[in-house]
């Protein structure tokens, strides 16, 4: 079993705290994905995991062993990194093969170890092959051929496709979803692209200055954020916010009252892709500003109630800058948060 444990972990720099006291538990072969933006204390959580740094405070356990105090070589994982650390003077087979060989593993298991590494990232025809002669989204598979032939109970992943052309990241990404749920080894992915975050996460735990503010499958961390942060972070184009005020009985949003939470100082938010012209529910009118066309839908940027304001429309729909548009909201789509805290609040 190699699951988790992390709890209340802390890290500070002097008088700069990077994390603030860390509670994060893994399922074993879970793949967890830490998301947040540069700064946030995701490569630093990692690194503590990995044993590349010391907690200041907290302990953390892989499986039923608390690793807090021990080297990484006692720690049972495998890291990829952002740039390859693929050695340009050794073939694919001896790169693949160097942890293995630092063991002092015999020769016929390295070669089988190997062997199954690199048909698992589909680049056994390479084995013979040089750095240089490689691509890069080659070097990067053989980055993570290497990991996983030591078969780590952890394997730890510090934003491995950022140096990846879009293309390749997709491709990347579909494999890598597919070989660890085969190779059944438990992964903390670090990222800021939350595409990515949305595509391979078992889990999310979203990170901000230093601290998670919410931990759950993606479908739930994108429908129902638990912070305005989360809902402007998560989502290409993000979730769109617009000023709420108490009245009436309800909430005035826009020049006219809906229904809305008992408690706090409501902020309106509403995704691009949930409204729509026509159909039943809160009326948004604004005027155009930008209209982008983007294959299969049209992105609109209006100006509504003095904000900006986003929605994804059919790509057939024929507007222009200074047009007049009213959308509608889809009432259950609607989102309520708390304008000095941040924090989502009840409908």
């Amino acid at each position: 079993m190699a699951n988790i444990s992390i709890a209340g972990v802390t890290r500070s720099y002097g008088t700069f705290t990077a994390l603030h006291g860390i509670d994060l538990a893994i399922a074993d072969q879970e793949f967890m994905v830490l998301l947040g933006a540069s700064g946030c204390g995701k490569t630093t959580l990692l690194r503590l995991v990995a044993g590349l740094d010391q907690a200041s405070g907290g302990r953390i356990k892989i499986g039923d062993k608390d690793v807090t105090d021990l080297p990484p070589r006692q720690r049972g994982i495998a890291m990829v990194f952002q740039n390859y650390a693929v050695f340009p003077h050794l073939t694919v087979f001896e790169n693949i093969a160097f942890g293995l060989r630092m063991k002092k593993l015999d020769e016929a298991a390295i070669k089988s170890k190997v062997q199954k590494s690199a048909e698992l990232m589909h680049i056994e025809q390479l084995l013979q092959r040089y750095s240089g002669q490689l691509s890069g989204g080659q070097r990067q598979r053989v980055a993570v051929a290497r990991a996983l032939a030591m078969e780590p109970e952890v394997l730890l992943m510090d934003e491995p496709l950022s140096n990846l052309d879009a293309l390749l990241r997709l491709e990347m990404r579909a494999e890598l979803k597919s070989v660890l749920r085969e190779s059944k080894t438990t992964t903390i992915y670090v990222t800021h692209d939350q595409v990515e975050a949305m595509s391979l996460a078992d889990r999310i735990a979203v990170m901000q200055g230093g601290k998670i503010v919410q931990c759950a499958d993606p479908v739930e961390v994108y429908r129902n954020p638990a912070t305005r942060f989360v809902g402007g972070f998560i989502g290409n184009p993000p979730m769109n916010f617009l000023p709420a005020r108490r009245a009436g009985g309800g909430i005035e949003v826009a020049g006219q009252i809906i229904p809305g939470p008992a408690t706090g100082t409501p902020v309106f938010g509403i995704r691009p892709e949930d409204v729509a012209e026509g159909g039943e529910g809160p009326q948004l009118t604004g005027t155009v500003r930008v209209v982008e066309p983007l294959g299969a839908h049209l992105l609109a940027t209006l100006t509504v109630a003095g904000e900006l304001f986003r929605a994804v429309l059919d790509s057939d729909r024929k507007i222009a800058p200074g047009d007049t548009l009213t959308l509608t909201a889809r009432p259950d789509r609607i989102r309520w948060f708390d304008a000095e805290t941040g924090l989502a609040l009840p409908a």
